[in-house]
């Protein structure tokens, strides 16, 4: 008698088991890069879909703009002044399959060329030019997102925006 429960006990849990594994919702927001053996399928969603359990593999992307806070920087400027910035930089993924296949981990290269670029632009200005042209120096990512963006976004990540702003600056 408990034999013949255990073995529908048992495959109904086996069938709940594949299901939950086989059946995906991916948000709005959102898409899932589908993997067959390895082999990229392509971006799916969003909504309900079914995948084939150990055979394909998800990774989901999430679409919205992130903003990455640019931690406190030390940059020397032009003039030899040492300045301690800090930036808002923003992105989005544009397409979700090169983003997963392309770049490593997309947030964190996207972090780095941030930081990098942040040094960039502000050590070509001198230290007049960061006091009294702030809007002008904010425009000049624009430029070197358009370079470095377009190698990055062939990867999948497309920068939106960023800003910097003077976090504190050595009294003369």
């Amino acid at each position: 008698m408990i034999g013949t429960l255990l073995i529908p006990l048992l495959l109904l849990a086996g069938g709940f088991v594949i299901a939950s594994a086989a059946i995906k919702v991916v948000q709005e927001y959102e898409r899932g890069v589908i993997f067959r053996l390895g082999r990229l399928i392509g971006p799916k969603g969003p909504g309900l879909f079914l995948l084939i359990p150990i055979v394909d593999r998800m990774v989901k992307v999430d679409l919205r703009v992130v903003t990455l806070d640019v931690p406190s920087q030390e940059v020397i400027t032009k003039d030899n002044v040492t300045v301690k910035v800090n930036a808002v930089a923003y992105f989005r993924v544009v397409d979700p399959s090169r983003a997963i296949v392309a770049v490593e981990d997309y947030r964190r290269a996207t972090y780095q060329i941030a930081q990098t670029s942040l040094r960039s632009v502000l050590g070509q200005s001198e230290m007049d030019e960061l006091l009294t042209h702030r809007d002008m120096i904010n425009q000049k990512p624009r430029s070197w997102r358009r370079s470095s963006m377009i190698r990055l976004s062939r990867g999948g990540s497309r920068s939106a925006s960023s800003r910097s702003r003077t976090s504190s600056c050595p009294r003369t």
